[in-house]
C-alpha cells in the first residue's frame, strides 16, 4: 500500500476528527490514562489521539511519511512498521492503542504485534484497539480497499485471549464509524453519546486487555458489554 496516497484519497485531512478525539480524550480516554503514563500509539496518522493525551511520555508509531509534520513537538515518533517495536525498552509502556489498524494487517502481523507488546507492556499496562466492528459495520466494511481481516467484537476477544491477552472490556457499539456523516461532530453530542446506554449508528468496537498472566486466556461473555 502507498501510504501517502491512501491519505490523499481515502483519509484526507478533516478537521471533525480533531474536535472527535479531543473530545474522546477529555470524556473518556483521560479517565483511564494516568498522567504518568508512557502511551504508544500504533497506526497514528494525522496523531489526533496522540496530540490530545496528557501523558509524561507520548510515542507515535505509523509507516506514512508525512506523520511528523502533525505531532506536537514533544511526541516521539517513528516513522516504519507497527511489526517492528524493538526500538522500545522492555516494559517501558503502560497504555498501547490502535485505532482502525489491525483490520488493515495480516492476522500473521497482528499476532507479530501483540507478541512484542507482551514484553514491552509495563506490569499492568493496557492495550486498547478501536475498530470497525463487521457484525454491524459489514456494508461498509469493504468500502476501504485496504482491509484486509475482518473482526467482529466476538472473534478479536478470541484472537486477543488465543495470542496471550486478557479481555477486560468489550463494548460492541462504543462509536459510530465515521465522521463522514449527517450528524453533527460536537463535544457535547460525543459526551452525551459516550454516556447513553443506546447507541445508535454504533459500528465502531472498543476492547481493552491486558497480558495474561497464564499466556492464553479466555474471553466470556461478562467482558462484553451486549450493546
Amino acid at each position: 500500500m502507498n501510504a501517502t496516497n491512501y491519505f490523499k484519497t481515502r483519509l484526507p485531512a478533516d478537521p471533525r476528527r480533531e474536535t472527535l478525539w479531543k473530545a474522546l480524550n477529555d470524556y473518556y480516554f483521560s479517565g483511564i490514562i494516568q498522567p504518568s503514563a508512557c502511551v504508544l500509539e500504533l497506526g497514528a496518522g494525522y496523531g489526533h489521539f496522540i496530540n490530545n493525551v496528557r501523558a509524561r511520555r507520548r510515542i507515535a508509531v505509523d509507516i506514512w511519511e508525512g506523520l511528523p509534520s502533525y505531532l506536537e513537538p514533544e511526541i516521539e515518533w517513528r516513522v516504519g512498521s507497527v511489526e517492528d517495536l524493538s526500538f522500545l525498552a522492555d516494559s517501558s509502556v503502560d497504555f498501547v492503542f490502535a485505532s482502525n489498524l489491525f483490520e488493515h494487517v495480516t492476522q500473521a502481523v497482528f499476532s507479530s504485534v501483540l507478541r512484542q507488546l507482551k514484553t514491552k507492556l509495563a506490569p499492568g499496562g493496557m492495550l486498547t484497539i478501536l475498530q470497525p466492528n463487521y457484525l454491524f459495520a459489514y456494508r461498509e466494511y469493504f468500502d476501504d480497499y485496504t482491509h484486509v481481516t475482518v473482526y467482529s467484537h466476538i472473534s478479536l476477544c478470541d484472537f486477543l485471549a488465543a495470542n496471550g491477552f486478557e479481555v477486560m472490556n468489550c463494548q460492541p457499539r462504543f462509536m459510530p464509524l465515521t465522521v463522514k456523516s449527517r450528524l453533527r461532530v460536537s463535544p457535547w453530542l460525543i459526551r452525551a453519546y459516550l454516556h447513553s446506554p443506546i447507541k445508535p449508528l454504533g459500528k465502531q468496537m472498543l476492547i481493552r486487555a491486558r497480558v495474561s498472566p497464564t499466556g492464553a486466556a479466555m474471553a466470556t461473555h461478562s467482558q462484553i458489554e451486549n450493546r
